[in-house]
């Protein structure tokens, strides 16, 4: 059995690109009927990447076409990158430890990768090749987190974009300022913004519960999910992260809500892959909108501080590939010989052996 993984991410493709690809629920059924005997699927706003094991080679072409969110006869593939086998292992590694992040250290794509693989196993497509892959994983980012510095001072997406906010406003305190969204981004984004100081602070998101619960426990307030565009008439900052898979503001919707704000620019910080907000309201009088694409500098920035921890979490990660990789092996010349000895049980790997 052959471990790949083929991706996407903000390495070798800005935002428009990775939102094309992005979280097409018929991915799973597709990869499977494509020859993959288990495929999973990780999502998230810098990456696409698909994770399978094959008895037969699957070509980048047919995991691709896949990926493809909806049928466009301008449709063109961007270059994707493809690992196998170990080098599939060492990637997924250096993913769950946040080295692979834009936010070098970052935390939140570990909760991320441990989420896809919850929902692979539910619905069947993981199985014991991709279960040895990502628990071995989770144990690798525990113990770069635990062995090295590599979190300190890390800093999610959401926390960078309060930055970029405080390098517009300088001092963010006499801001108003709508979170969009109230999943686990957005919940840091929130905390950020109260770290530095923002006392008008709203959060609306499509389940009232989720909002409410989130601006409670930050002394915020909710808006009604249905309300909050009117918002932009007022605030500041609009901090946007859900799981919308089209755009949720456009120019044609902002464009009448500007008309009573003069001398007060509306900054816009777009965190959501797929897009939350179109291109196009960036030509609005007043209106400064950054993607996700736009925190890469301010992101490197930050990375400074935990460089010299990297080779160390590097080591760490060498050694369980090397690991990986033998009981791997194993494990497939025991299936050889358990396929020539039907009546023969011994040897094969357990999971506690991974």
């Amino acid at each position: 059995m052959n471990l790949f993984c083929v991706g996407l991410s903000h390495h070798n493709a800005n935002v428009e690109t990775r939102e094309r690809f992005a979280g097409n629920p018929e991915t799973g059924c597709a990869l499977r009927s494509s020859g993959c005997a288990e495929a999973l699927l990780l999502s998230t706003c810098n990456r696409v990447e698909i994770y399978a094991a094959s008895e037969k080679r699957v070509s980048t072409d047919e995991i691709v076409r896949c990926l493809v969110r909806e049928s466009d006869p301008h449709h063109f593939a961007p270059p994707f990158y493809r690992y196998e086998n170990e080098k599939c292992a060492q990637h997924l590694f250096r993913v769950t430890s946040g080295l692979d992040s834009m936010v070098v250290g970052e935390t939140e794509i570990l909760g991320q990768a441990k989420r896809a693989y919850e929902a692979a196993r539910a619905s069947g497509a993981a199985g014991r090749y991709l279960h040895r892959l990502f628990q071995r994983a989770f144990r690798v980012a525990k113990q770069v987190r635990t062995r090295t510095e590599i979190t300190r001072g890390a800093v999610s997406v959401g926390s960078v974009a309060v930055d970029l906010a405080q390098k517009i406003f300088s001092d963010l305190r006499n801001c108003k300022v709508l979170v969009l969204g109230a999943g686990e981004t957005s919940e840091r984004t929130v905390r950020a913004l109260v770290s530095r100081g923002v006392a008008d602070l709203r959060v609306s998101n499509r389940s009232r519960e989720r909002a409410e619960a989130l601006a409670f426990a930050v002394n915020g307030r909710a808006v009604a999910f249905e309300q909050w565009a009117k918002q932009c008439g007022e605030i500041d900052i609009l901090i946007t992260s859900t799981s919308s898979d089209l755009p949720l503001l456009s120019r044609e919707k902002l464009a009448p809500m500007l008309r009573d704000r003069i001398d007060r620019p509306l900054f816009i910080i777009d965190i959501a892959v797929p897009r939350d907000v179109a291109p196009d309201v960036n030509a609005l009088d007043g209106v400064y909108l950054y993607d996700i694409d736009s925190l890469q500098s301010i992101a490197e920035q930050s990375l400074a501080t935990r460089r010299e921890q990297i080779a160390a979490a590097e080591q760490i990660i060498s050694e369980h590939v090397a690991e990986f990789g033998e009981l791997m092996a194993r494990g497939s010349n025991c299936s050889a010989q358990a396929s020539e000895h039907p009546t023969v049980g011994e040897g094969s790997l357990r999971p506690s052996e991974l």
